[in-house]
């Protein structure tokens, strides 16, 4: 098992293992950084997907992810507040659109949004959609196929819904809802026609197996936009103790997930700003998508430096296709 045979397997277009992704894992940092690089020009050229989020309902989850700020089971100094309203979320939506933004999530703290608050999101969506005409994705927790094909009729074109870590290590992170919760909500969108946004976080107390297990089961799921976040710890989470991930750990993570999915995108998310180069590195190691902006709960990174950082990395900001090479 060599590094350019496994590089040589998925440019011919093979899925690597389990076993060959974990023996990816401990190759030399920058030849794997560049083997990685080649399999994303490859695949997907120089195109580059680039969205924004507005949190549009925040704080007072009924979840107990042990991450997250907005949990009510953690002591946060999260803002608290009902869904925005539509014009609050249109202006938003208008301004990132300006700023050459592709796509733009509304995100929900909660399990799930009720019935009437699907109602009057699919309201918020046809307006966008209307008058301002950027796509747009949603994250509002566990619905079920009836409430994505609402969501569908009224013009949202992809749900966000990270699985967050592996099977294995989900029940150390979250209780309250289940791995296959996630599952069957993915399932669920896909079913209503939707494209799903999945992803997870590094730092969660996962192991190297982990991460990768959470990559294969993403691509056995048909997933190709894939977030991977960094750990921010905050003060009031159970994680707030819980060890930085390195610039070198993100690359390394990126690198082998671009093995893994070698058509996706592969887009860094929550956490990039503590990354001194700002994510650059991890652009040069597979990763070709991002959030822009700020986070849920904490600061992000502007629009126009990432406009700019794109430019002189040669990207071109596109909507990301459902296969990237057709």
């Amino acid at each position: 098992m060599e590094l350019q045979a496994l590089t040589d397997k998925v440019l011919k277009g093979e899925q690597i293992t389990r076993e060959e992704a974990l023996y990816l894992y401990e190759q030399p940092l920058e030849e794997l950084c560049e083997s990685a690089d080649r399999i994303r020009r490859h695949f997907c050229a120089d195109t580059f997907d680039i969205c924004t989020i507005i949190n549009g309902k925040s704080g007072s989850c009924s979840e107990n992810c042990k991450f997250c700020a907005q949990s009510a089971h953690n002591h946060t100094c999260a803002a608290q507040y009902p869904l925005l309203s539509a014009e609050e979320i249109l202006e938003q939506a208008r301004i990132n659109h300006e700023q050459g933004v592709l796509r733009y999530s509304i995100v929900t703290s909660g399990k799930r949004l009720s019935d009437e608050e699907v109602d009057r999101m699919c309201d918020v969506v046809r307006r966008i959609r209307e008058e301002v005409g950027i796509l747009v994705c949603v994250s509002f927790g566990l619905l079920d196929e009836r409430q994505f094909r609402k969501l569908k009729e009224a013009g949202v074109t992809r749900v966000h819904n990270n699985l967050e870590t592996s099977r294995r290590n989900f029940a150390n992170v979250c209780t309250t809802h289940t791995f296959d919760d996630k599952v069957q909500a993915i399932h669920a969108a896909q079913a209503a026609g939707l494209e799903v946004c999945s992803g997870g976080i590094m730092g969660l107390g996962e192991t190297v197996e982990d991460r990768i297990d959470m990559a294969l089961e993403i691509r056995e799921l048909g997933i190709r936009s894939v977030p991977v976040n960094m750990l921010n710890p905050i003060p009031g989470t159970p994680f707030e103790k819980n060890e930085r991930l390195t610039e070198e750990d993100m690359r390394r993570i990126v690198a082998v997930y671009r093995f893994i999915l070698p058509d996706g995108f592969i887009r860094l998310a929550g956490g990039r700003g503590l990354l001194a180069d700002k994510g650059r590195g991890c652009f040069e190691s597979g990763a070709n998508a991002a959030i822009s902006g700020d986070m849920l709960t904490t600061a992000g990174i502007t629009t126009g430096t990432d406009m700019e950082l794109l430019k002189e990395l040669g990207y071109k900001a596109e909507v990301c296709k459902e296969i990237c090479n057709e």
